[in-house]
């Protein structure tokens, strides 16, 4: 599997011990039939991110070109590496994510996965329903900002 392309939002569970089931919509655009092996770590927000192995492999590898010996590139990579781990589906299509993760990420009972280009990102329900209300108000303005110059190209 090379990098996925991944779309979609899907409501799931957490029980008692930290499983999820990682839904079927997903797993199909992931590829059926292959071992799916992800890692779990903090996201840039009060979020997870679960990376595909291959997606995090190619993002770590960028990450471990950075010169350790500039503090702020030691600081970035402690902060990004904190809490990954490494998970797999079991034979219920399920992942474990360790507790500490889930209080990281406010997450008890009902999670959101929000999948998107080759990553998922996992939010407690209450927080990502508010993130998803404050919508910025002029969505148009944001789109040209941020798209206006794809590749550096101007718009037209």
């Amino acid at each position: 599997m090379n990098n996925p392309q991944l779309l979609g939002e899907y409501e799931c569970k957490i029980d008692a011990k930290g499983r999820m089931r990682i839904p079927s919509g997903l797993i199909a655009q992931l590829g059926e039939g292959q071992a799916h092996n992800f890692v779990i770590n903090r996201g840039f927000e009060k979020c997870l991110m679960v990376y595909p192995e291959v997606v995090w492999e190619r993002i770590s590898n960028e990450v471990n070109q950075l010169n350790l010996y500039n503090k702020k590139n030691r600081d970035f990579v402690r902060y990004f590496y904190r809490g990954a781990q490494k998970v797999s589906l079991d034979s219920a299509d399920r992942i474990l994510v360790s507790k500490r993760l889930l209080e990281y990420a406010g997450i008890q009972n009902d999670v959101i996965l929000s999948a998107y280009n080759d990553r998922i990102e996992m939010w407690a329900n209450d927080q990502y329903e508010q993130l998803i209300d404050e919508e910025p108000t002029d969505f148009s303005d944001l789109a040209e900002d941020v798209l206006g110059k794809v590749n550096g190209k101007p718009e037209m």
